[in-house]
């Protein structure tokens, strides 16, 4: 089988963040608007690639106060930065269960050199007839490098947020339908 284009399920599907905060928890959050091509090789995972972008605007923690702050120049300027994206530039294959995509990841205006750590969820033909597949990237960035750099020292020492923001998607594909000639 060769390099196939999967279509992204965005109601099985997810791209969230969570940063450290007062040094004590951690503030979780997502973004509500994102799309992206996926073509995945399942015999041959090192031919596969993902492009992805992200509506920055669409930053979602549950707290609108806050949301409005992310969405300032402070965080990610979205009226400077509409879009945060990533382009993958090679897949490694680690085992039967996971990968490593490397990529260029874009925030703030800022790109930087990202790894993905990959899990394979599996892959199955679906009630439907689908072929459909599942996806776990995870990934951890210095916010620092992207230029946001916006904090609040403590009274009692340290700063209100971490530097390191863990990254989490989670995606389900189906593989997209090819016409077949009459």
């Amino acid at each position: 089988m060769a390099t196939t284009k999967w279509d992204l399920d965005f109601t099985h599907s997810n791209v969230d963040f969570s940063v450290r905060h007062l040094l004590v928890s951690k503030v979780r959050g997502r973004f509500n608007k994102w799309g992206g091509t996926l073509l995945y090789d399942e015999k041959d995972p090192t031919r596969s690639s993902v492009e992805v972008t992200i509506d920055a605007a669409s930053v979602d923690t549950s707290e609108p106060q806050r949301d409005t702050h992310l969405r300032s120049a402070d965080f990610f300027d979205v009226a400077k930065f509409p879009q945060l994206t990533f382009k993958s530039t090679g897949v490694e294959v680690i085992d039967d269960e996971r990968l490593r995509v490397t990529g260029d990841l874009t925030i703030h205006g800022v790109t930087r050199p990202t790894v993905l750590d990959v899990e394979l969820g599996g892959s199955l033909k679906d009630p439907w007839g689908k072929h459909r597949a599942g996806f776990t990237a995870t990934a951890s960035i210095d916010r620092k490098e992207f230029g946001i750099t916006f904090n609040q020292a403590l009274d009692h020492g340290g700063v209100a947020l971490g530097e390191k923001v863990a990254i989490s998607i989670d995606v389900e594909a189906t593989r997209a339908e090819v016409a077949q000639a009459a």
